[in-house]
């Protein structure tokens, strides 16, 4: 079972969110907040699978509960998936720096949402397509961090890395990759596990904006 933190300040969404994750049966609702400050509290009371929070609330934003409690100070890390309205926002590029699991937009279609829970849980992560290229692409403007050059991190990567990386920039999740390559799911989550640090990045959301931000691949490809 896997269990679901939520934190929303719009009563409808909520209760919207609520109703949706607690029909499927392998998904359990044990937490809903109002606002950030209660988000945190409860994050730490409950030790959830996956929080999924409103990147805008009362109190502590989405992504500042995020930070506490998936960054690295947090003792028992919670995977967090951020629901937002905006699709270009700067609250957005904040989420890919705080190194959450996933991001997705408010009003993508509710098997979306329910895919994105499983698929965080499991350690894979989620990007919305829709948003992906723009996003990440905007973000690339914006910001000069670069972890690892584009040269060395080639460099260090192996060609079926290389080749899982350009993949993940395209917003494919683990399971959509190895159908492409024809390979396990486990070998996937293997193979990026290993790019991460040779990135120096902490989440496939950065590795997709190193990729991004160091030009190996482009938003208009």
């Amino acid at each position: 079972m896997i269990r679901v933190l939520l934190a929303d300040d719009q009563p409808l969404v909520r209760a919207g969110l609520a109703a949706l994750l607690g029909a499927e049966a392998d998904i359990e609702v044990v937490g809903v907040a109002a606002d950030g400050d209660e988000a945190l509290r409860m994050a730490d009371e409950l030790a959830p699978d996956v929080a999924c929070l409103d990147i805008r609330m009362p109190g502590l934003s989405g992504l500042q509960v995020a930070e506490r409690i998936t960054g690295p100070q947090a003792s028992s890390p919670v995977p967090v998936l951020i629901l937002t309205t905006f699709d270009i926002d700067e609250y957005v590029f904040r989420a890919l720096e705080v190194g959450v699991a996933g991001f997705l937009l408010k009003d993508s279609e509710p098997s979306e949402i329910t895919r994105a829970i499983r698929s965080i849980a499991e350690g894979h992560g989620t990007l919305d397509r829709t948003l992906t290229r723009r996003i990440v692409d905007e973000y690339v403007q914006r910001r000069q961090l670069r972890p690892v050059s584009a040269g060395k991190g080639l460099d260090l990567l192996t060609a079926r890395e290389r080749e899982i990386l350009l993949l993940l920039a395209q917003g494919m999740s683990n399971e959509d990759i190895a159908a492409a390559l024809v390979v396990e799911i486990a070998t996937v989550k293997s193979h990026i596990a290993r790019l991460l640090p040779k990135l120096g990045v902490r989440s496939r959301l950065q590795a997709v904006v190193w990729a991004y931000q160091n030009r190996v691949v482009t938003a208009d490809e």
